[in-house]
């Protein structure tokens, strides 16, 4: 689909970026603010590694032509309040999961955060007031460890699970694609209640040409394969979904056993958004963006049951 990019300089955050979906009539629809949380684990959530907050974004709008029968705008009505919602984060202590839950906390949304190992959610983020942030102990790849229990009272949930594309130690523990990507989401789908408002769900770009070069060397052990079956899952589940396809990610925190993780790779200066739809970009994508996409995401009502490619872009000034 054609696009016209208009990059516009700001100092410093927040930065709106907006999205206009579908042709003929131009519309703004997807607009962020990207904040970056900086009074939580600023250790865990630096873009250098070395505790520096990341350089000032630039906002791109990306505007498509949208047709006359939508109506949808970010003037249309969003979700509860953040008083009123709760959020339920799985996958909160790896890379975007680790800024999501930050910067639920930094706006004030009370959170639930699902993770296999308590005490280091608790060295991440600290000791918070339940009323801010509980934290319970699961599994997704279990769907024992899924208790309606556990979802008593989310409005909405936030999926960032993950693993290497390729074996690794974190592996280890049978924590492969196929376990966390497929089993994982299906698991935890099957387990949410009726009543959610929605489910934002971090997948990749390239899950729908998996079976083509360059996307099948990254699918060698099957995890773009696996993160589209857990796309599908979902969007036959009958939930409302958002699905959010990064590029490789970069910055930190760094997780993962990679080559961005060895390289400590940054964003540098791509320090913009570029938002698409139909599995068309290639390229990579800051974690911070992830993460607000990720939230914003929640409280959008166009957003719902669509599926957004996002990469960090490097605007250039002629």
């Amino acid at each position: 689909m054609a696009s016209r990019l208009l990059f516009t300089p700001i100092p410093d955050f927040p930065v709106p970026v907006e999205k206009f979906p579908k042709p003929h009539q131009r519309v703004p629809c997807f607009t962020f603010t990207l904040a970056p949380p900086t009074s939580y684990s600023s250790k865990s959530i630096s873009s250098s590694g070395r505790g520096s907050p990341p350089p000032p974004l630039n906002a791109v709008k990306e505007e498509l032509i949208q047709s006359p029968s939508s109506e949808r705008t970010h003037d249309s009505k969003t979700s509860p309040s953040s008083s009123s919602k709760l959020v339920l984060v799985a996958g909160g202590s790896g890379g975007v999961g680790q800024l999501v839950v930050a910067s639920l906390l930094n706006r004030n949304i009370k959170s639930r955060l699902l993770v296999r190992d308590p005490e280091k959610a608790i060295s991440l983020f600290g000791k918070q007031d339940e009323e801010t942030l509980q934290v319970i102990k699961g599994d997704t790849r279990n769907p024992e460890d899924l208790d309606p229990s556990i979802f008593e009272g989310v409005t909405h949930v936030i999926c960032c699970t993950g693993t290497t594309a390729f074996p690794s130690k974190r592996w280890d523990g049978d924590n492969t694609p196929e376990r966390v990507d497929w089993e994982g989401v299906r698991n935890l789908v099957s387990a949410l209640p009726s009543s959610l408002k929605r489910i934002v769900l971090v997948s990749s770009i390239g899950v729908t040409k998996f079976s083509e070069l360059p996307w099948s060397i990254m699918n060698l052990f099957g995890v773009l394969k696996f993160k589209r079956m857990g796309e599908d899952f979902l969007r036959n589940s009958g939930l409302p979904f958002t699905i959010i396809r990064p590029g490789r990610l970069t910055d930190g925190p760094y997780t993962s056993y990679d080559l961005n993780t060895l390289l400590k790779a940054t964003a540098g200066q791509r320090r913009a958004v570029l938002i698409g739809q139909g599995d068309k970009l290639v390229g990579e994508a800051s974690r911070i963006v992830v993460a607000e996409a990720c939230i914003q995401a929640l409280d959008m009502e166009f957003t719902e049951g669509k599926v957004y490619e996002i990469n960090s872009v490097e605007v250039i000034f002629k």
